[in-house]
Formats: C-alpha cells, structure tokens, sequence
C-alpha cells in the first residue's frame, strides 16, 4: 500500500486511503495535517473534473472517500486544542451549482474548529440564503461555486442580500474553483477562502468583531 494519502485519494483508491488515515491516526500524526493532504488531493480532483479527465461518478466517489476520512478525522479535531473560538456560519453552493466537495470540506473544518454551520446544500436560490440570514441571525455567510456560471449567481445572492438591507449586517466570504480577489470584488464578497483553513481563518476573524 502506498503511503501517500493524496495520491491515493486522487487515484480513488478508498479501501488504501482509508486505510492509510487509520494507520496515520493510530501513530499519532497531526490531523490538521492528514487534512491538508486531503484538500490537496481534492483540489487536483477538481481539476481532472474542469479538465474533463475526471466525470461525475468519479466526483462522486472522491466525495465519498472524502466523508469517511472526514468522519475518522472528526474525533481526532474536536479533541485537540485548536478549537478556540465559536460562532455561526450559513454554508451552501450557489443556484445553478450542485458541486458540495470543497463546500463539505469547509463544513468539516468550520465544525472541527467549534463553529456551527447551517449548511443550506447545493443549487441554493439567493431566497434561501436570505431566508436563513433572517432567521439564523448569523454574522457570517460562505457561498461556494465551482463552475464558471456560479459567479454571476454569487454576484446575484449578494446584491439581493444587500436589497433586503442585510448586507451591513454579514460578512461573506466566497471560494471555489477559480476565484481570486478579482472575483471577490465583482460579486462583492468581503473576501475569498482559498481553502478551508483560510475560511477557517476568516470566520475566527470575524466571529470576533
């Protein structure tokens, strides 16, 4: 069995990874860092899928590898003494988007490091969000896209929360596929997450303000 988790999980070899992490745990390792190995075997993922070189069954079952590490992980997280702060975040991928791998990846850490995410799911309308922000009266807000078309639906989400006059009251961070600070300031997010440990970063940030 090979011992490289990310070349396991990218060649969806789920009995060796999962092997792999439990081997990994039992010696010790630092979970954080078995989790980066993950969200950099999930990023190569996605782009065999942008690329076409990976399909949606594929997709699918990296998804499933990515559960039942996230499970074995989860104990290990909340154990250890990086939880600090607690907060809300509503989660969820943006309307006429069904991707959930980088967005669960989110969920998990956000969960590890004490916060409780509202996860909203896949394809979910801007009333949605807006609905939740009412009733949740969360500060934070993350809308992942991974396709090129969740742009103009992160812009339209954004834009609509502004309209019912709650914008003041949330900060919104955005992630996914190819988004960078240029896209950050056109759908008028507060700032993007490249990853989940930056996401992370952020809600502890401004869980505090």
């Amino acid at each position: 069995m090979s011992d490289n988790l990310k070349d396991l999980i990218v060649d969806l070899n789920e009995v060796d990874a999962i092997e792999l992490v439990k081997n990994k745990i039992k010696n010790g390792e630092d979970p954080l860092k078995i989790l980066v190995e993950v969200r950099e075997a999930m990023a190569i993922v996605g782009q065999k899928y942008e690329e076409g070189e990976f399909f949606l069954p594929d997709l699918m079952m990296s998804g499933e590898i990515l559960s039942q590490i996230s499970e074995l992980l989860e104990p290990e997280l909340k154990s250890s003494d990086k939880i600090e702060i607690k907060g809300e975040v509503i989660l969820g991928t943006v309307s006429g988007d069904i991707h959930d791998i980088g967005k669960d990846i989110v969920k998990f850490m956000l969960e590890a490091n004490g916060f409780k995410v509202y996860d909203l799911g896949v394809n979910v309308p801007k009333e949605k969000f807006i609905e939740a922000i009412k009733k949740e009266k969360v500060k934070i807000v993350g809308l992942s896209g991974f396709l090129t078309l969740a742009f103009d639906a992160m812009k339209d989400t954004i834009e609509s929360i502004k309209k019912e006059g709650l914008r003041d009251q949330v900060k919104i961070m955005i992630g996914g596929g190819q988004i960078d600070d240029t896209l950050k300031d056109y759908v008028g997010a507060d700032a993007y997450g490249k990853d989940a440990v930056k996401a992370v970063e952020l809600a502890k940030e401004w869980s505090q303000t």
